[in-house]
C-alpha cells in the first residue's frame, strides 16, 4: 500500500501540473487559443527542462527538476514545497487577474503581490541548495533475522535472508578461528537503502551494499572480505587477491570470488596475477593451521604505507 512518504512526490507533481495548466487557461483567456496553446506548451516545457542545464542550481529546484531520486530516497517537505510555491503563486496570481470582481487596479496589485511573493519565497528557500535538494533516506521496508550478527535486507529479498545470515555467521566464525579477524559485528544491514547519504559503519554495525549481492549469491563473500582488515592505505593487487581467495576458500565462497574477478575484468595481465594468486593460496592451504594463521596476519599487515 502507498505510504505518506511515497505519495509526497506524486502529489507535489500533480499540484505543479495543475498550476501549469492554469497558466495555459490564463493566457488562453486573453490570447487566441489556437496560438496560445502550442506556443505556451512548447515554451513552458523548454523553460522547465532548460533549468537542468544552468548554474546556479536553484532554477532547477524551484521548477521541480529534482533529477534522479535514488532507492530509498524521498524529497523532504521543503523540497517539494518550493516548486509548488513558485508555480502555485503565479497560478493564483493569474486566477486573481481574470476574476470578474473588484477593481482592476486592486486585482493587478494583489495578483502581482501573490505571484512575486511565491517566486521570491521559492528562490530564497532554494538559493543555497547544492545540486541535490534536501532528501531523506532509508524509506525501505526491511526484513531482519538471526543474531551475532543480526542481518537486515530490503523486505523483497526476505526469502534469501535466513540462508545468507547463517552462512555469514559461519564465515565470520571460521575466519576468527583461523586468526584472520577478531570482528564480531552485532548487525549487518544493507547500506544501499541510505541512498546518496551513506552512513558510516562501526565495529559492531556494518553497513554494506547487499541489495544486488544477496540474490546474486555473493553476499557472504562480501562479508568475508569486509572482515579482512588490511592495516594500510595501499595494498598490492597480488597480496590483496591472495587474502581474498584464501578467505573465500576457507568459507566456501570460491565461486563468488571467481564471479567477482570476472566482473572486474580479466585481461592478460590480470589472468597472470590470478595464476600467481592461486599458486600462493594453494601452497598456503597445504600448510598447518598455525602457519596459515601466521601467513594471513602477515598478509594483512604488509603494506606500502602504514595507516596514521
Amino acid at each position: 500500500m502507498p505510504t505518506l512518504d511515497s505519495l509526497r512526490l506524486p502529489l507535489a507533481a500533480m499540484t505543479v501540473s495543475v498550476a501549469h495548466a492554469i497558466f495555459g487557461f490564463a493566457v488562453g483567456h486573453w490570447a487566441p487559443r489556437i496560438i496560445a496553446t502550442p506556443i505556451l506548451a512548447v515554451a513552458d516545457w523548454i523553460i522547465v527542462a532548460f533549468t537542468r542545464a544552468v548554474l546556479p542550481f536553484w532554477p532547477r529546484h524551484v521548477s521541480g527538476q529534482f533529477g534522479v531520486i535514488g532507492f530509498g530516497e524521498v524529497p523532504e517537505l521543503v523540497t517539494v514545497a518550493v516548486p509548488v510555491l513558485l508555480a502555485g503563486g503565479v497560478a493564483v496570481g493569474l486566477m486573481i487577474l481574470w476574476l470578474p470582481y473588484g477593481w482592476r487596479v486592486l486585482r493587478v496589485a494583489v495578483a502581482a503581490a501573490v505571484a512575486v511573493g511565491g517566486a521570491f519565497g521559492a528562490y530564497r528557500t532554494a538559493a543555497d541548495w547544492p545540486a541535490a535538494p534536501p532528501l531523506t533516506t532509508g524509506h525501505v521496508p526491511m526484513a531482519c533475522t538471526g543474531s551475532a550478527p543480526r542481518m537486515c535486507v530490503p523486505e523483497f529479498h526476505a526469502r534469501y535472508l535466513p540462508k545468507v545470515q547463517r552462512e555469514s555467521a559461519e564465515a565470520l566464525r571460521v575466519l576468527r578461528a583461523a586468526g584472520a579477524t577478531s570482528a564480531q559485528p552485532r548487525l549487518i544491514t544493507d547500506g544501499y537503502v541510505d541512498g546518496r547519504h551513506q552512513k558510516p559503519s562501526t565495529a559492531t554495525v556494518w553497513r554494506m551494499m547487499l541489495t544486488h549481492q544477496v540474490p546474486r549469491g555473493d553476499a557472504v563473500y562480501q562479508v568475508a572480505v569486509r572482515a579482512l582488515d588490511f592495516r594500510c592505505k595501499q595494498v598490492d593487487v597480488r597480496v590483496a587477491h591472495s587474502a581474498y581467495l584464501w578467505a573465500a576458500m576457507k568459507t566456501g565462497q570460491e565461486k563468488a570470488y571467481q564471479m567477482r574477478r570476472e566482473q572486474e575484468g580479466l585481461d592478460p595481465t590480470a589472468r597472470q596475477v590470478e595464476k600467481q594468486v592461486r599458486a600462493d593460496v594453494t601452497r598456503v592451504l597445504a600448510e598447518p593451521k598455525a602457519e596459515q594463521t601466521k601467513w594471513i596476519k602477515q598478509t594483512l599487515d604488509t603494506c606500502e604505507a602504514k595507516k596514521p
